[in-house]
């Protein structure tokens, strides 16, 4: 009987310091769920409590060591398998501002197969519901909201996302996630449920007909991937990410995409007429109003960018190896090795996949590509906004948005014969350095 109670105490002794072991595994990564432990690992507790209820069976010296070897085999499993995870699982935060080529470079990982979760803007749910409790989205609040919603969904959780989905979730299933049909992930056929006909019948991804969304499914299906993009355009400052970049539960690599504020300009007034009635009026004649509140806007979003991408391209510590600058004219005249730097920097192998995609949807014609489609004719794309905007709207984005036009190398026009001249190209040659 003494026998046997030293040995009980010896293994239980034994197993705390092995549960505080993998204590200490847990701090540094909480990654692993229930979800993505495997069956065949047990965790400590279950051990503990498998180990203490057989210990009347300990009753010799070779079967306890017997059961201290089997105990450090899988604990040694289960932290390789978290090891694993940690290092091997990359995410992606591709942030822009609207009509920058943003859904267009977002398929590069969208693209990416079976491996990648992809979401397309999951933070206009997040912008329309403050706008809406608040009459205009507060930059302070809005800001933390991105953030913690971006914080989860890197991590597969989609719980603080369905408070800001309007109507409520219900069961966590859900007809209104925001252009849902963009991400291929979310058409896939493990979280497509059936059409119910009469109810959902309209409802659909492009390559099939789909039911509403379980967000739990979807959940599932992010946890089974090796890594994850975001596209957003509503973020307004890098610095405010940082908590992300610091998550030792992440690996989050951030691509900040510009295009010339001159050609963003031109594109918006296209595909957002009506907000942007001003400047067309001001477009077809008149003086522009250099303190009108248009133009204050104009001078902050440049401000913004220019901002973020300071700050990201002295890569302070919390950023260093995590930011990349891509110029939208670069990828536009240089889709293929443009992605591949892309794919480089954030880790990711470059699948013939993507590959195929940037061939065929780089060189359409005009009848195939529209204001939203992710079709372009890339080269023609370029510094087409010169032949549509009149040269005293640019003097005004000029002088509104200078400095930002500097440090992206874009050169000023000094009239209008230079501005429509395309042998004069706008575009300087430069490399932004990244580690």
């Amino acid at each position: 009987m003494r026998i046997k109670y030293t040995i009980s105490i010896v293994v239980f002794v034994a197993l705390v310091i092995i549960e505080k072991e993998n204590n200490i595994i847990s701090r540094v990564s909480d990654k692993l769920t229930s979800q993505q432990t495997p069956q065949s690992v047990l965790q400590p507790s279950a051990s503990l409590h498998m180990l203490l209820k057989h210990n009347a069976s300990l009753t010799t010296r070779s079967k306890m060591n017997s059961a201290f070897t089997l105990m450090k085999r899988r604990l040694e499993n289960y932290s390789h398998h978290q090891e694993v995870l940690t290092s091997t699982r990359k995410q992606i935060l591709l942030l822009a501002t609207t009509r920058t080529g943003s859904s267009f470079v977002g398929e590069f990982f969208n693209q990416q197969g079976d491996n990648m979760f992809y979401l397309f803007e999951p933070l206009w749910h997040v912008e329309k519901m403050l706008t809406l409790e608040s009459g205009g989205t507060n930059a302070t609040a809005a800001a933390k909201a991105y953030r913690d919603v971006l914080q989860q969904l890197f991590l597969c959780d989609f719980s603080l996302l369905e408070s800001f989905i309007e109507p409520l979730p219900v069961d966590h299933i859900t007809t209104g996630l925001f252009r849902r049909e963009s991400s291929s992930s979310l058409c896939a056929e493990s979280v497509c449920s059936p059409v119910i006909k009469g109810v959902f019948e309209r409802y659909h991804c492009r390559t099939r007909r789909c039911g509403p969304l379980n967000l739990t499914m979807a959940s599932q299906s992010c946890l089974q991937k090796e890594h994850s993009a975001i596209k957003s355009v509503r973020v307004r400052q890098l610095e405010t990410l940082r908590p992300l970049a610091e998550d030792p539960r992440l690996d989050v690599k951030f691509i900040q995409l510009v295009r010339d504020p001159r050609a963003v300009l031109a594109s918006r007034m296209v595909a957002f007429a009506a907000k942007y009635k001003n400047w067309k009026q001001w477009a077809m004649g008149g003086n522009v109003p250099l303190d009108d509140d248009e133009v204050r806007k104009l001078k902050g979003n440049c401000d913004n960018i220019r901002m973020s991408a300071e700050v990201g391209l002295k890569q302070p510590p919390w950023l260093r190896g995590r930011y990349m600058l891509v110029r939208y004219e670069d990828i536009a005249r240089f889709p293929m090795r443009k992605a591949t730097e892309m794919y480089r920097f954030a880790g990711m192998p470059f699948t013939p996949q993507v590959k195929s995609w940037i061939l065929k949807n780089t060189q359409v014609s005009k009848e195939a590509s529209g204001v939203y489609s992710t079709q372009k004719n890339s080269s023609e794309q370029v510094e087409k906004w010169r032949f549509s905007l009149p040269f005293k709207i640019a003097q005004v984005v000029q002088r509104a948005c200078g400095p930002t036009l500097k440090l992206f190398g874009y050169k000023f026009v000094s009239s209008e014969k230079m501005l429509i001249d395309k042998s004069i190209s706008l575009i300087e040659d430069k490399v932004f350095n990244f580690l």
